[in-house]
């Protein structure tokens, strides 16, 4: 088939579903994804397949099947996109603004991290349009692996030499008590006597869930008395009502730890130090609206990292017996 007959015969619309279909392996996530019954996908791609002359995906039961073709179609679709974010990007600079859309995947433990990214970026650019999606560990590397976002905001992240990683602040994940708690009068408390009491925690594929739980296997300690919750919120709130003790990220807690709601219990190998990185695959090529808030984050990293470093965590009045158990 000759490139002018290929031409007038593709549409944006039909590459755009193919992307969408061959990142999601499957028609209906697909269709989710885009807003569109899956007949109207299913049509879309037949009508490509027609264009090309060639099968792109096949179902064997209800497997979705990438077939070769539809791999060398993906790359190329990549950097038709590519080309067209540039275009755009081009246009806005030339008209003094830049526009375009700026999606990102954050863990739960960075929602509060990033609404301030966002707002310092927002400010200087406010024809961009965000959108934000919170999730846990385990959701963020599904997504992570679809390349469904521009970048995903993680800690923990898996050695891939197909990531790109820039590590943005740090995450440190303390113990946390309440006020008048025996432990806080422990002479020198450790993860076991933690475990004893009942302990908060996030369902399984959260990164401060996972983080945690190699530290007590580390140490041979087994949390048998567990209470799941679901957010971060609602564990910090667990321990304020005397529920249990939790581990959590130590930007969660820091307003009740100023106001002493909260103290932070310091055991062997903790604050268990992580950092948030802004994550991207190489496959995925960075649009430009994605260049340019790499580099105003860089640019500005000094500023975030000062803004959010822990300020010193009051300490509990009820003798001297605890003091060196809290973080001065």
């Amino acid at each position: 088939m000759s490139s002018p007959k290929l031409l007038n015969r593709l549409t944006f619309r039909q590459l755009q579903v193919f992307q969408a279909v061959h990142r999601q392996r499957s028609y209906s996530r697909a269709a989710e994804q885009l807003g569109l019954s899956q007949p109207a996908v299913s049509a879309q791609v037949r009508q490509l397949e027609q264009a090309l002359g060639q099968p792109l995906f096949k179902y064997a039961g209800k497997t979705l099947h990438v077939l070769p073709a539809a791999d060398t179609l993906a790359g190329s679709t990549r950097e038709i996109f590519g080309q067209l974010s540039r275009l755009q990007m081009n246009l806005s600079d030339m008209s003094g603004k830049i526009t375009g859309e700026l999606n990102l995947a954050a863990v739960s433990s960075a929602q509060y991290v990033v609404p301030y990214l966002l707002a310092r970026f927002r400010a200087h650019y406010p024809d961009v349009k965000l959108r934000l999606k919170v999730c846990n560990r385990s959701q963020a590397l599904e997504r992570l692996a679809d390349q469904h976002d521009d970048l995903v905001i993680m800690a923990m992240v898996p050695e891939d030499d197909q990531l790109v990683v820039m590590p943005i602040l740090d995450n440190e994940l303390i113990a946390v008590v309440w006020p008048e708690h025996p432990l806080l009068y422990a002479p020198a408390p450790r993860l076991i006597d933690f475990a004893r009491h009942y302990v908060l925690m996030r369902e399984p594929g959260s990164g401060v869930r996972n983080a945690f739980e190699q530290i007590a296997a580390a140490q041979n300690v087994t949390l048998s008395h567990c209470i799941e919750l679901g957010t971060n919120e609602a564990i910090k709130q667990g321990v304020m009502a005397h529920l249990g003790v939790a581990v959590l990220p130590r930007l969660a807690v820091q307003l009740e730890l100023e106001q002493g709601l909260l103290y932070e219990l310091i055991l062997p190998d903790f604050p268990i130090r992580r950092s948030w990185c802004m994550v991207y695959s190489r496959e995925r090529f960075p649009t430009p609206v994605t260049e340019v808030f790499l580099r105003f984050v860089r640019e500005h990293l000094s500023d975030y990292q000062a803004h959010f470093r822990a300020p010193s965590s009051p300490l509990p009045s009820h003798g001297v017996a605890c003091l060196p158990m809290l973080s001065s």
